[in-house]
């Protein structure tokens, strides 16, 4: 259940093919990511990497107008909800009463390994109606498997959910832009500040919250965290 937990505190801060054809925004809902077995680093990094990649995911798939994004509060909630064991893998099925949970048409989870820099991430989509897996989408392409380019293989995975759901990528979004790319040792940093943070200690959260904005003085996401943890 300590994973669990860890997701739910962390999600406290922060519909297929058809889809196309509706009006409203297309719902989504982002859940854990587990590691599948990493190596080449610290166990510590790795285990903030479980919520800062799907964390930075919903990010990026906010910036999509057509994308709504479940609260992530209630993900949380649901997710523990479901009992599952402390490194139990959430299966289509849960994925999908999740997600009928919060009120999505999809839910998204999946899992990464980091194998000595070489990166790899699987996102499953589930549809939330039929409990049926849509796409699995992946960095499968051998030029976007180094950990120094973890932003833009998160960018391009994002990209690859607004497809498989049915959505167009917006005029002149460009999955992987130069100037939207987070530097992965910001990105790192900024992980380990959700880490802290969902353990309650606000000290240690700064600082790496601050080491990600020093890493990368544009980063938002690491802004808003320093600022929960600190203040104005």
């Amino acid at each position: 259940m300590r994973r669990l937990a860890l997701w739910s505190i962390v999600a406290s801060f922060a519909s297929a093919g058809a889809a196309v054809a509706q009006s409203g925004p297309v719902v989504i809902a982002i859940l854990p990511f587990e590691d599948r077995g990493s190596y080449g680093q610290d166990k510590q990094v790795f285990r903030a990497l479980t919520v800062g990649i799907p964390a930075t995911l919903a990010g990026e798939l906010s910036r999509n107008p057509r994308v709504r994004l479940a609260d992530r509060g209630r993900i949380g909630q649901a997710v523990v909800g479901q009992n599952l064991g402390p490194n139990a893998r959430i299966d289509a099925a849960t994925a999908a009463k999740v997600a009928s949970q919060v009120g999505a048409r999809y839910a998204v989870t999946g899992n990464f390994a980091d194998f000595y820099g070489k990166f790899r991430i699987d996102a499953r989509i589930v549809d939330a109606e039929n409990g049926q897996i849509l796409k699995v989408v992946s960095n499968d392409d051998p030029a976007l498997q180094d950990r120094a380019d973890l932003s833009r293989i998160i960018q391009a995975l994002a990209g690859k959910i607004v497809v498989a759901v049915g959505l167009p990528q917006p005029p002149g979004q460009t999955a992987g832009a130069e100037e939207t790319v987070v530097p992965t040792e910001a990105l790192t940093q900024y992980s380990l500040g959700l880490l802290f943070e969902s353990q309650g200690d606000k000290g240690k959260a700064g600082e790496h919250y601050q080491r990600a904005l020093t890493a990368f003085p544009e980063y938002a996401a690491a802004r808003e965290g320093m600022q929960r943890v600190r203040g104005p």
